[in-house]
């Protein structure tokens, strides 16, 4: 099979090789699907890395880039949620 670091652009990649992502979700598009603040949203995923499906997407005119997560990005937020509303105390 050759090489795959070395593969033509006719041959083809073992598909454990190829980026499976055909589209992300915004980390507004999160917050507002999830009803909670974006800051709190970036403030949990700090520590995420692209394998827990967290990407930054930059445009021409935008150096800071936008936070955005995969389908299983989005669920990770899902459960760091889950678990600082149960240690988070209740608001008065």
């Amino acid at each position: 099979m050759g090489d795959p670091q070395n593969c033509g652009p006719n041959q083809r990649r073992p598909d454990h090789e190829r980026n499976k992502v055909h589209h992300v979700h915004t980390v507004d598009r999160v917050a507002r699907d999830l009803g909670v603040s974006e800051e709190l949203i970036q403030d949990l995923t700090l520590g995420l890395e692209p394998e827990d499906g967290v990407i930054w997407v930059y445009g021409a005119n935008d150096d800071d880039g936008i936070l955005a997560f995969t389908d299983e990005g989005v669920e990770e937020v899902e459960l760091l949620l889950e678990e600082y509303h149960r240690v988070s105390p209740p608001k008065a």
